[in-house]
């Protein structure tokens, strides 16, 4: 249950660059002491095989926020924690110290030349995908269930880490 003016958001983390593991510690605890922030919960961390890029195997997760910052406002805050861990961005699906993606808002549908909701490439990425079914298993996404849109995944290589 959410408080009034909260809202629930979901946030897709990886890393392939340095301690990635780390990165996506200290992200989600820098997450969850920001003000705007009043609760967040993260899903297991997987490794996977770049999709549609190249570099290291990524260490992924996805975390569920409730928040009271606006979707512009909350994407803000995780470019600020990108940057904070050293992410340069010399071209498209670069390897990266840190990516934080706002992937959905509520049922926010928007489409701007910053942000758009839900995230337009996660239906067809197990390393979001999977993640997300562990905080929310029954998300649906374009009227989907996250298990119809992992089994499109075909043979992405992701693999649970140990706790």
């Amino acid at each position: 249950m959410t408080l009034a003016g909260t809202h629930i958001a979901y946030i897709g983390l990886g890393a392939n660059l340095g301690d990635a593991a780390g990165a996506l510690r200290a992200a989600l605890a820098e997450l969850a002491a920001n003000p705007g922030v009043q609760a967040c919960e993260a899903s297991p961390f997987y490794r996977s095989a770049p999709v549609d890029a190249t570099g290291p195997d990524f260490i992924n997760a996805a975390a569920r926020l409730q928040t009271t910052l606006a979707p512009l406002d909350l994407l803000a805050l995780l470019q600020g924690i990108e940057l904070a861990h050293g992410r340069e961005r010399p071209y498209r699906n670069a390897p990266r110290t840190l990516d934080l993606d706002l992937l959905c808002y509520d049922d926010v549908s928007l489409d701007t030349e910053r942000l758009v909701l839900p995230h337009p490439r996660m239906t067809g990425r197990a390393f979001v995908l999977l993640p997300l079914r562990d905080l929310a298993p029954g998300l649906r996404l374009q009227g989907r269930g996250l298990d119809d849109w992992l089994a499109a995944c075909g043979e992405q290589a992701i693999t649970p880490l140990p706790n």
